[in-house]
């Protein structure tokens, strides 16, 4: 008898999800899922985010990382509630760690959830956290193939982020190869140019995040 082993993994992950999910909807949360390969600039942008997003929405992060506390360190400097997941070896992060930890973070003061997870193009994107939508960070300093080349994480997604495009002239990515290769993979899939360094489509991102939580819970938060 044959029996598929990831299929079995996937199907107990997904309970854990739906149960993170209850807890979620139970707290008013919209949760997202950030994934990227390693140095595309999720650190950053969620601290450009939490910015952007002062007095308006509340902003809460998981961080994901095989290793150190510095990226939840980072964000903890901008006065934002943030909980280190260190997975060891694991390239991903799984519903099981995340109600590991939901104890360790005030849900009902928190609007928007952002799971930062581990930095890498495979894995992510095949296991539910029980996030409302998932979104990806591509940064110009990686290849316009991307998309053609790890369909599942853009196939996945809700939305595109690409990243550092204030880098463009210094790169030969090809800004509308990236996005067409990405339609490719998914036809619903909405875009967005960014630079955290410049400041460039922050506001239409912060503007999106606020869009998705307003049509799920019909006001734009608590406070």
């Amino acid at each position: 008898m044959r029996i598929n082993v990831m299929a079995d993994i996937l199907q107990a992950n997904d309970r854990i999800a739906a149960l993170n999910r209850q807890v979620f909807d139970g707290n008013r949360n919209l949760v997202l899922n950030l994934m990227s390969s390693p140095g595309a600039g999720k650190t950053t942008l969620l601290e450009k985010t939490a910015e952007a997003l002062k007095g308006q929405l509340r902003l809460g992060v998981i961080v994901g990382d095989i290793e150190t506390t510095r990226d939840a360190d980072r964000l903890e400097s901008h006065s934002l509630p943030a909980v280190q997941l260190t997975t060891g070896s694991a390239c991903h992060l799984d519903a099981n760690m995340i109600a590991s930890v939901l104890g360790r973070i005030d849900l009902a003061s928190i609007d928007v959830l952002i799971i930062e997870n581990v930095g890498n193009l495979v894995c992510p994107a095949e296991f539910s956290l029980g996030e409302d939508l998932k979104v990806m960070v591509l940064s110009v300093t990686e290849g316009d193939e991307k998309p053609l080349k790890y369909p599942a994480m853009f196939r996945e997604s809700s939305l595109l982020l690409i990243n550092k495009i204030d880098l463009l002239k210094h790169t030969n990515f090809d800004l509308e190869e990236a996005k067409a290769n990405a339609r490719r993979i998914n036809g619903g899939i909405e875009i967005i140019d960014i630079s955290c360094i410049t400041g460039e489509g922050i506001c239409e991102w912060t503007t999106w995040l606020s869009s998705c939580h307003r049509e799920k819970f019909g006001s734009k938060s608590r406070a």
